[in-house]
């Protein structure tokens, strides 16, 4: 299908242990109905959007770009919703690995974004290509305001 759906399929393969149940191709399709002509998906994955590790039925799909980050979920019924997090937006990151899962809390200006029910084994790898891309991103984009 698409370059998002592949890396979340790529990230299902590699970690199993990842609750996700179902609908990832309409997800991913959100994000990349949205995504701008010069993005590039540098990495995906999928997670239970929520605060609640008991609550298995808010899957959606991350897609880390080369200038923001999207969050995709379509809605049975309803539509879809898109959040867009961009480098001026993105204050930082907290990971909590448990027993059995894992989970991580991005804070932003506007709002909190928690994804649970993460293998923990994904969890140095979410981290790492987050906050590297992130921080990569804030520093181009506090040089393009200054230019202006």
């Amino acid at each position: 299908m698409g370059k998002v759906y592949d890396q979340v399929c790529m990230f299902k393969a590699k970690y199993p242990g990842t609750i996700t149940w179902w609908r990832l191709k309409k997800h991913a399709k959100v994000i990349e109905q949205h995504l701008n002509a010069d993005e590039e998906p540098l990495y995906s994955f999928a997670g239970q959007k929520n605060d609640d590790m008991l609550d298995i039925f808010s899957t959606s799909v991350l897609c880390l770009t080369n200038k923001r980050i999207l969050i995709g979920q379509d809605h049975i019924l309803t539509g879809y919703t898109l959040n867009s997090i961009t480098p001026d937006m993105f204050n930082d990151m907290q990971v909590y690995k448990g027993i059995l899962f894992g989970k991580i809390t991005i804070d932003t200006v506007k709002e909190v974004v928690v994804f649970t029910n993460l293998d923990k084994k994904s969890l140095p790898e979410i981290e790492t290509a987050i906050s590297t891309n992130m921080m990569e991103q804030k520093i181009k984009y506090g040089n393009q305001n200054r230019t202006k």
